[in-house]
């Protein structure tokens, strides 16, 4: 490997750094702009993103218990962010659905970054260079995503924390439960 490849990939390793560090940095504003956790911050912007979901699908999602998805929902409900329905043909399942007013607010609250962000990127760099930056998010997403699902599994050598961002990793008995 070349001195002039490892250049690049430390540079890469620290633009990825940093750019997370931002994205952390913006999540944690635009929590506290909507009166929530970043937990809460991470399930309304899965609920944005599916018309409707179940608690259970939440949990799987967000690596939490479903009991902790329950005390999140209420959360949510109580700021009328969401709401919770009977499943139409399942009574024994409940439907999550994110309000008109909730995605008005982070809407009103991102779309100026959304703006900002896409025409500086759009005059900056041509549509080839657009599809490989798409191509390395979403193969570094996938990765990302394996090794977060390899951490869940393992066994934390210390008793969890309480609040944050922590998702509890595996249950009793070592085995994670959807």
């Amino acid at each position: 490997m070349s001195s002039e490849s490892e250049s690049v990939e430390s540079r890469l390793g620290k633009a990825v750094q940093a750019y997370q560090s931002a994205v952390d940095d913006f999540d944690r504003e635009l929590a506290r702009l909507m009166g929530v956790n970043e937990t809460d911050l991470r399930c309304l912007e899965i609920l944005m993103g599916t018309e409707e979901i179940t608690p259970r699908e939440l949990a799987t999602r967000l690596g939490l218990t479903t009991g902790s998805v329950t005390t999140m929902l209420d959360r949510l409900e109580k700021l009328e962010y969401l709401t919770r329905s009977p499943h139409p043909t399942d009574r024994r399942m409940t439907l999550v659905r994110v309000t008109p007013e909730a995605t008005q607010r982070a809407h009103g609250l991102i779309g100026p970054f959304l703006g900002d962000a896409g025409q500086q990127v759009a005059t900056r760099y041509d549509a080839g260079q657009l599809e490989l930056v798409a191509d390395f998010l979403t193969f570094t997403q996938e990765i990302q995503q394996r090794h977060v699902d390899r951490l869940r599994t393992m066994e934390s050598p210390r008793p969890g924390r309480t609040g944050g961002r922590q998702s509890p990793g595996p249950r009793a008995g070592g085995a994670a439960r959807a």
